[in-house]
């Protein structure tokens, strides 16, 4: 659908690109690299959306997560899931008290970790499915029940959650509800020869320079609605839903390595998000409506958790990543 933007709605675009600008300057004083996993980090939070995380450890993901978080003006809370954490350590809990005026014993509910703006969930699958699933209402509907109570959490709200690729003992697989939460799957590789050199001068010669903050949460708020009106043409809409549509092996007309290859392909919350992402990426750089690049750009951290491969592709050694740049290259040329 087409719409024509204010000169006022130019002027936010115009903003929001310096922004980004100011805001990679800042996490650069302590992050060195990791430029495409800041600029996925600040699309899913323009877009209200959450992010899942695949790394080996010591690779930066908190450290990175809680400077953007300051350079953001955001309270940040970070949950360290293990096997025994219970669904009321991320909501809280109710602890019964004494009410001083009365002398009556009432029960007050304590706000847990969940009620901050950026949530770091590290090593979300260590935790049994019970307390997996005490983030799902929070991360869909931005509110917590807790007994006969609901909570509204203040936006903006923004889970990243983290995991480990290499240690799958005492994990437990997210289900694919949860998966389907995450705009984005990320996965964080190892830097390179000459930013290791540079990581290991910084990091034991000096201490950390401060954060400045760039932007606060009622700017965030105000951008996450704004990036709903900017246009799309109709040839980037086609392509994005085409791009979802044909990772589905039961589709009429999908090519032959997709039947070959997919068991599952993404719903519908992948043709949403890749046009999502698509706007706010073109937003935070400065243009007016997304275009084809950008939607290439968000394409593998969106689909590779909504594409579900079957055993003919493992034993071809296929990733989903693979499988998704052939589905671009398909989608391109029909």
């Amino acid at each position: 659908m087409e719409n024509i933007l204010s000169d006022s709605d130019v002027q936010t675009i115009e903003n929001l690109s310096k922004s980004r600008e100011t805001i990679i300057k800042e996490i650069h004083k302590v992050i060195i690299g990791q430029d495409k996993v800041i600029e996925y980090f600040l699309i899913s939070l323009f877009a209200n959306g959450h992010c899942l995380l695949v790394g080996v450890p010591g690779l930066a993901k908190t450290l990175l997560i809680s400077t953007i978080a300051q350079a953001l003006d955001l309270k940040f809370s970070r949950i360290q899931f293990t096997p025994d954490l219970m669904p009321s350590d991320i909501t809280g809990t109710d602890i019964l008290t004494e009410d001083r005026t009365t002398g009556k014993r009432i029960f007050q509910f304590v706000k847990g970790p969940i009620f901050a703006n950026i949530i770091l969930a590290d090593e979300i699958n260590r935790t049994p499915p019970k307390t997996q699933s005490a983030l799902l209402q929070a991360m869909q509907e931005r509110e917590v029940t807790a007994g006969n109570n609901t909570f509204p959490l203040t936006p903006p709200f923004f889970v990243l959650a983290t995991q480990n690729p290499i240690e799958q003992e005492g994990t437990y697989p997210l289900p694919e509800a949860q998966l389907d939460r995450f705009i984005f799957h990320i996965d964080i590789d190892y830097p390179s020869y000459e930013e290791e050199k540079q990581i290991a001068e910084f990091t034991t010669s000096q201490e950390f320079p401060k954060i400045n903050k760039v932007i606060d949460g009622e700017e965030i708020n105000k951008l996450q609605k704004f990036i709903f009106k900017i246009p799309v043409s109709e040839h980037i809409l086609k392509f994005a839903v085409d791009l979802a549509r044909i990772s589905r092996p039961d589709e009429s007309d999908v090519p032959d390595f997709v039947k070959k290859l997919v068991n599952w392909g993404s719903g519908p919350r992948a043709s949403q998000y890749l046009i999502l992402a698509s706007k706010t990426r073109a937003a935070l750089y400065g243009r007016y409506t997304p275009t084809i690049e950008d939607i290439e750009f968000v394409a593998t951290p969106i689909l590779q958790h909504r594409i579900l491969l079957n055993f003919a592709a493992e034993a071809e050694g296929i990733k989903s990543k693979d499988l998704i740049d052939k589905l671009i290259n398909y989608v391109k040329k029909k």
